[in-house]
């Protein structure tokens, strides 16, 4: 299977100088860039062709590379070729860079190049076709090319690139030999792993999607990453996507990455850190002209990979922050250019599906040689809708004419000006209304179209100022505007827009309540993908929400651990509704108390709000003087997090309860194993608050398929549910309860959702039989 390089990438890389400039103006988006391309597309002759693929197979040093890509248009008569390459973006076409326009120059005299490889003409036309997003104004520029003079600067580019060529070949080719001669990392596979590892490998072949439900202790990752990995070693896949939705799992990828290596495995292999988190301090609040990590950044680039990547194979953050350091580069861009050379890249989800900073190196177009892996794939259900939702406000205006007024600069005057405009359009939008809440299906056209000439201005303003309090919070304001707009671009269907107005305050929100034709659109930018999680029931939910009903899989495994080693009990006794919680209070405390009674260790309560939390806490600690409590807190960082989970020691001398909120960051993505923790108490089923959000998501699938309650309520919060038990049992050796007070998990409508290992649950009619019921578990069971 030859290596397949994109005619973009190529270009880029090779031609690509001077200083590292970050785009972070453009109101452009793939979507919207689509629109404009298919809208100019659609006004040429007839004997234009758009979108023609091109490629050709170059051996060097005895490997064959397909160097290939897609012209927007191409139009030939029996006298002449025309090559038409579009661009879009935000600047005037002759604000464009020198290095800008050679880059866009050099790909479309690819494109003529292959052309003329394949057709009898000696010259080709090349026409580049410049869209001004903000301004819609169109430059046409035309060039003549004889087939000699791209001859020529395809081979200059080819001869550039060949040591990239053949180091990509060399890396390829000791990753096949080294995969082949892999063999699992653990001396047996566990219940259910083989099957797992057989159906990704059998997913990947066929080039399906697979939605898989693999309880807590399956090893999840490493089942699906050594399929993937084979499969990679038979050229079935040419690079692999693990993508994570927490920090934590993608630590769990590095670890098995770092297993199999042991084993002998030899790949490139990169982890993708948020541009916040791993730039060097030093670079906060430095403009690009003034960061020396960015100032002759392309300069410096292929020496700085040539080192790395001839030393290293697994590019973790430190790797990458020692190398940007060694070599001078802003350690963000210079892992995205690594990224280029590596068979496994570990990311947040964003990287993929968010349409505002997805990968544009990998995901411009599809391509087969991509698979993905979708880590504890439950949590794509809201990220996705955030991403593809936003809201504005007319708050910030205020403070930032506030900041602005001192000034009376001609600059400072324009700004003020233009703000005033802004919050004109929200107030004139809350004088049409009659009520403090309105819901529409249409897309929020006035204040999209002042927010348009809106960042228009912003992005010269912009380049003419100097850092400043006032700058800086002009600029965050600007983002959530070009946020707003980008998203406006996709407004559909599946769409509606809410307008709160809450005293001066006016806020607008386009909100999206079914992200399932987005996340398709995705996922068919590689050939195939694996969803997995601990939870993923009912199947056919995750299905239709994260876009897999027409044509995916389905595989479900069981629990690897003894049945007999977890006590699910379920209180009959207790009603948790809102109008119930006052005078349930007393009934849940003397359950928890009893569940913690019957034996001295660590537990875990679990409510679905911070006021039901303090309000069952307080009653609990009167009750229970004696007993540590911690309690989880609003905000937690990183620091606070270790040190609360730290608390739970193996073999305690007292016993320890930490009170917890589901859906939190302790209900998920924690291992507390062996005798870490011994009780799970759970709260209530759940549900999310009730809110105007909520209930939009709600009717909006009772008219697609009648299960509004269930989509917007009851599923999400038994995912919470299952999610935060499944903190109990992490090894076959582990031993615990599961108490869930609330009478409703004793309906077939939620029995019907418990996981095949939660058959044997039982129900507790009394406290006096929930008491008998724990001791003979612990009588039973000793860890």
């Amino acid at each position: 299977m030859a290596t397949k390089i994109g005619i973009r990438q190529l270009v880029e890389f090779v031609l690509k100088k001077g200083d590292l400039v970050e785009n972070k103006n453009s109101q452009n988006t793939a979507l919207a860039g689509a629109r404009i391309h298919r809208q100019i597309q659609s006004h040429r002759s007839t004997d234009y062709e758009s979108e023609v693929y091109l490629k050709k197979t170059v051996t060097m040093n005895g490997q064959d590379y397909v160097i290939s890509g897609r012209a927007d248009g191409i139009s030939m008569t029996d006298n002449a070729a025309l090559i038409e390459e579009i661009k879009t973006s935000d600047q005037a076409y002759e604000d464009l860079s020198e290095n800008t326009n050679d880059l866009y120059w050099g790909q479309v005299k690819v494109y003529g190049y292959l052309l003329l490889q394949d057709e009898a003409y000696d010259e080709v036309t090349l026409q580049l076709t410049y869209f001004q997003v903000t301004t819609e104004k169109v430059t046409k520029v035309k060039q003549v090319f004889t087939k000699s003079q791209l001859t020529k600067f395809f081979n200059d580019l080819i001869s550039e690139y060949e040591y990239w060529l053949k180091l990509r070949a060399d890396l390829r080719k000791t990753r096949n030999k080294s995969i082949k001669q892999l063999s699992f990392p653990f001396p047996e596979f566990r219940s259910g792993q083989h099957e797992l590892a057989g159906a990704v490998y059998k997913t990947i072949y066929l080039q399906k999607r697979l939605f898989v439900e693999a309880p807590t202790g399956t090893g999840k990752t490493i089942s699906t990453i050594f399929p993937s990995l084979k499969a990679m070693g038979e050229d079935l896949i040419e690079r692999l996507f693990y993508l994570t939705a927490k920090q934590s799992t993608r630590h769990v990828a590095e670890e098995a990455i770092e297993l199999m290596e042991k084993q002998g495995l030899h790949l490139k292999c990169v982890t993708l850190t948020a541009k916040d988190q791993i730039r060097f301090p030093e670079e906060k609040d430095l403009l690009p002209e003034d960061n020396p990590y960015m100032v002759g950044y392309y300069d410096r680039l292929k020496p700085a990979l040539k080192d790395m990547l001839t030393n290293e194979d697994t590019l973790t953050r430190p790797v990458i922050e020692k190398y940007a350091r060694k070599h001078m580069l802003d350690p963000f861009e210079f892992s995205l250019d690594a990224s280029l050379f590596c068979d496994v890249i570990i990311c947040d989800y964003n990287y993929l599906f968010d349409p505002l900073v997805y990968l544009q190196r990998f995901f411009t177009e599809s391509d087969p040689e991509n698979f993905f892996l979708i880590d504890e794939a439950h949590n794509l259900v809201s990220r996705s809708r955030d991403m593809y939702s936003a809201e504005i406000s007319n708050q910030p205006i205020s403070n930032l004419l506030k900041l602005a007024k001192p000034d009376k600069s001609q600059p400072s005057e324009d700004l003020q000006k233009q703000l005033k405009k802004v919050r004109r359009c929200f107030k004139q939008i809350a004088d049409e209304l009659d009520e403090d809440e309105y819901i529409s299906e249409e897309a929020p056209e006035k204040i999209l179209k002042v927010l348009r000439k809106f960042d228009e201005f912003i992005t010269e303003w912009l380049q003419k100022q100097k850092p400043s309090e006032l700058v800086k919070s002009v600029q965050d304001y600007f983002f959530d505007c070009l946020t707003f707009v980008k998203i406006g671009n996709l407004f559909n269907d599946s769409y509606c827009t809410r307008i709160v107005i809450d005293k001066q305050r006016v806020i607008i929100k386009q909100l999206c309540l079914d992200p399932s034709d987005f996340l398709d659109n995705s996922l068919k930018l590689g050939s195939g993908a694996v969803l997995f999680s601990a939870t993923l029931t009912p199947m056919d939910y995750y299905q239709n929400i994260l876009s897999g009903s027409d044509n995916s899989l389905a595989y479900r495994l069981p629990s690897p651990f003894p049945a007999q080693n977890q006590d699910i009990l379920v209180t009959q006794y207790i009603q948790t509704t809102y109008s119930k919680r006052q005078y349930s209070e007393k009934a849940i405390v003397d359950s928890l108390k009893t569940l913690i009674e019957a034996k001295k260790g660590n537990y875990m309560f679990f409510f679905p709000s911070y006021g039901y939390l303090r309000q069952i806490e307080e009653v609990f600690e009167n009750a229970c003087p004696e007993v540590k409590i911690i309690e989880q807190e609003n905000e937690m960082n990183g620091i606070a997090r270790e040190e609360f989970l730290n608390q739970f020691k193996s073999d305690p001398k007292e016993t320890l309860v930490g009170f917890c909120v589901l859906g939190g960051i302790f209900s998920e993505g924690i291992d507390l194993d062996g005798n870490r923790l011994i009780g799970v108490g759970i709260v209530s089923v759940g549900l999310p608050g009730l809110s105007s959000e909520n209930n939009l998501i709600r009717d909006y699938y009772d008219q697609e398929n009648g299960k509004g309650f269930a989509y917007a309520y009851q599923l999400p919060g038994m995912n919470n549910v299952l999610q935060a038990a499944g903190r109990l049992i992490r090894s076959s050796h582990d031993v615990g309860i599961i108490l869930l007070l609330d009478q409703r998990f004793a309906n077939s409508r939620y029995t019907n959702l418990f996981p095949a290992h939660w058959q044997n649950y039982q129900k507790i009619r009394s406290l006096p039989q929930l008491k008998d019921e724990i001791d003979r578990f612990w009588e039973s069971n000793s860890i």
